[in-house]
């Protein structure tokens, strides 16, 4: 009878006869899986924060060229001679046929003036709240939402409105 003298056959994982994983081979798998969600999770949360400061200032640039672009309508209304559109304290500009309020020939701050002109609305992922001459879009789910929002203040005689951007709470 021929012994197998293969150093092999001494062990029992060399056989197929262990199956599963020890009990310390569980315990490794579970400290490394619970280290790398603590490093993964604060960046995951930080890429929220950003996408939202992202969106911020896609909207404030949205409404930057809106303003701007219902400006250079009204000027051109004016410069043809068109009475009772757009005068130089108020009134009405068309782009792409939807009227958009004005004041001082910037759109107003409201629903009928930057908003129509910016085609923002709350669907977007915003608050929208309308106060005496401004108008504040703020992020829906920021940290704090009164900190991270535009705001738009309607242009003052012989100036442009004051468009700012806060991204403090976001």
């Amino acid at each position: 009878m021929k012994r197998n003298t293969s150093w092999a056959s001494s062990y029992s994982w060399a056989r197929g006869s262990a199956a599963g994983f020890t009990l310390i081979e569980l315990v490794i798998v579970i400290t490394i899986v619970g280290i790398l969600a603590a490093v993964a999770l604060p960046r995951f949360v930080n890429l929220q924060r950003d996408a939202r400061i992202s969106k911020a200032q896609s909207i404030m640039g949205t409404i930057k060229a809106a303003a701007y672009l219902a400006k250079a309508r009204c000027e051109v209304d004016l410069a043809q001679g068109y009475t009772g559109v757009c005068t130089s304290s108020a009134g009405q500009v068309n782009m792409d046929g939807a009227l958009v309020a004005m004041v001082n020939r910037y759109p107003d701050a409201s629903s009928t003036g930057i908003d129509i002109a910016s085609q923002v609305s709350a669907a977007e992922g915003f608050t929208i709240t309308q106060g005496t001459g401004v108008r504040t879009y703020d992020v829906v789910g920021a940290s704090i939402p009164s900190q991270c929002r535009i705001t738009y203040t309607a242009a003052a005689a012989n100036q442009a409105p004051l468009i700012t951007l806060d991204t403090s709470g976001c």
